[in-house]
């Protein structure tokens, strides 16, 4: 058997002998868990995806996630959810407005655009 030795000054400093690497088996629910995490740059702001962290349980996620995401960024709030409670409606679902009320558009925020009508508003009153 041939010996490999490390380049790292840190082993070879301390004489550590190298040990073959163990395989290490996991069985059905030994794995972490995934969480997905959300953050609020500012008070009242919204919360927005950030990524992932894996951990064995939401406490940890939490910790992972504040070393993750909560270091480098201005950081209010961090939500933390683990991923299989998120619940989504596919693409090709009817969402309750358009399934329901198809000609109630005014349920619609986009077509109540306040700043134009503002800006038009002060314009008839220049003129």
């Amino acid at each position: 058997m041939k010996t490999i030795v490390s380049l790292d000054p840190r082993i070879t400093r301390a004489q550590i002998p190298e040990e073959p690497a163990t395989t290490l088996t996991l069985h059905e629910g030994e794995m972490f868990e995934t969480y997905e995490v959300f953050h609020q740059a500012k008070t009242g702001g919204r919360h927005t995806h950030v990524g992932s962290v894996h951990a064995p349980n939401a406490e940890m996620a939490y910790i992972f996630a504040k070393e993750q995401f909560g270091r480098r960024m201005t950081t209010t709030s961090l939500w933390v959810v683990r991923t299989t409670d998120i619940v989504t409606a596919e693409h090709d679902e009817e969402l309750y407005t358009t399934a329901t009320a198809p000609e109630k558009e005014y349920r619609n925020a986009n077509i109540w655009k306040v700043r134009d009508k503002i800006e038009r508003f002060k314009q008839e009153q220049q003129s």
